[in-house]
Formats: structure tokens, C-alpha cells, sequence
């Protein structure tokens, strides 16, 4: 009885009716995105040059979610490429990633992912690059006043 309850009966009231729906591949690349979203030590490649250039903003700029529909089988296998911080074990990450991203497109969208290949690219730095410039910036001004204050004391 219980594969009866899970029988849509649009298809039995309605025999001659085909029902079809069509999931653009952006709309995968959001999900895919906002479940990123709240997965901590990790970060989606974004746009270049060119994309700024060319005025590319907010989705548009995302780089590394890749969609492949297949509508034979109701199925989805998405490819992510992703940046990770340092110190993070990559097989938990990239499980974390994988189960949360099934879970949501499947909750969402009704079809099965049949694939979620998670492809780590680079390291994240732990301090920002403006972080670094101002330190040594910093370290630049402190070695110049030391020699400056040697210089001095010799004369």
C-alpha cells in the first residue's frame, strides 16, 4: 500500500495531460550557492578581469558550478570547484559539501544528483592580501627607523 501513497494521481485523473517542468541550470548554480553559503573554511572561484571589464555582477561573476541535466533519468551531477582554507581535512569538507548540496537540490527541485564532484583548486590565505601589505609596510618602516637610529647614534 505504501507505494500507492507515493503514486502522483494528477497522472490517473488527468490521463491524456503530460505534465513537464524544465529546471534551468542557474537555478541548480544558486542552490548549489546558497548551501555553499553556510559552509565555513571554504569559498566558490570567482569572476577575472574580464568579468569585471565586462560588468559581470553577482551570479554572473560565480565561476566553478557546473550543471549537467540529464532528463532521461530525472537526474543532476553537478561539478563545484572550490578554494578551501589551510588546516581543513579535505575528504570531511568535501563530504560535508556533498551531503548538504543533495540534500537541498533533491529537497527542491525532486530529482535524484546523481553526481556531486567537489574539485578543491587552491588554499585560501588565513590573513587577507591587504593584511600582508600592511605588514610589511610596517616591518619596512620599523627596519628604517632602526637604521636610521644607528646612523644617528654612530655620528
Amino acid at each position: 500500500m505504501d507505494r500507492f501513497e507515493e503514486l502522483d494521481t494528477k497522472e490517473i485523473d488527468l490521463p491524456d495531460t503530460i505534465f513537464i517542468r524544465d529546471i534551468e541550470s542557474r537555478v541548480f548554480q544558486a542552490i548549489t550557492i546558497k548551501c555553499l553559503a553556510g559552509i565555513d573554511g571554504i569559498a566558490l572561484i570567482e569572476g577575472n578581469l574580464i568579468d569585471n571589464l565586462l560588468g559581470r555582477e553577482g551570479m554572473e561573476r560565480i565561476k566553478g558550478v557546473h550543471i549537467e541535466q540529464d532528463s532521461k533519468n530525472h537526474s543532476v551531477n553537478i561539478k563545484l570547484e572550490v578554494n578551501v582554507s589551510y588546516g581543513i581535512s579535505l575528504p570531511e569538507k568535501a563530504e560535508e559539501i556533498q551531503n548538504k548540496i543533495v540534500k537541498e537540490i533533491t529537497r527542491l527541485t525532486g530529482l535524484h544528483v546523481a553526481c556531486v564532484h567537489v574539485v578543491f583548486k587552491n588554499l585560501l590565505p588565513d590573513v587577507s592580501l591587504e593584511d600582508l601589505l600592511l605588514k610589511s609596510k610596517e616591518k619596512e618602516k620599523t627596519s628604517i627607523t632602526k637604521e636610521m637610529d644607528e646612523y644617528a647614534e654612530e655620528f
